[in-house]
């Protein structure tokens, strides 16, 4: 489970990363054109949410920093694709739905599955048993 939440993990948090950096960079009118009747700067802020949710699907594993943040960035990146899926079932044709909707599942086993099934970050047993020999030994 641990191997098959790390690839939907990398996958999504490549997924997102270039994303929000296409949203991000994107000029505000031709982004507009495409999805009419959002304001530019929230496309822009939808972007920046969806770079730092990427990021945070991958890194706190990675460099073994709040791995707790995950599974929040996960539930996050749920979130948008929910208004995502909405979005597109208003302005095209419902099959393109599809996309948003599907990734909006996987950001969710990857949240339920770092939450509750493999979570990151368990400490070891023998650091466990060392900081508590050394927690001991200060007081």
């Amino acid at each position: 489970m641990n191997i098959a939440l790390w690839i939907v993990q990398a996958l999504l948090g490549a997924l997102f990363v270039f994303s929000g950096v296409m949203k991000f960079v994107m000029p505000v009118e031709e982004m507009t054109k495409q999805m009419p009747g959002m304001p530019g700067w929230f496309l822009h802020f939808i972007g920046v949410a969806e770079i730092l949710g990427g990021l945070g699907l991958v890194l706190p594993g990675l460099v073994r920093v709040r791995p707790g943040l995950t599974p929040l960035a996960a539930a996050g990146l749920v979130i948008i694709m929910i208004g995502a899926t909405v979005v597109s079932a208003m302005i095209g044709p419902l099959p393109m739905a599809a996309l948003p909707f599907v990734v909006g599942v996987l950001a969710a086993f990857v949240a339920y599955g770092r939450w509750r099934v493999a979570p990151l970050g368990r400490p070891s047993t023998t650091s466990g048993t060392v900081d508590r020999v050394a927690s001991r030994s200060t007081r």
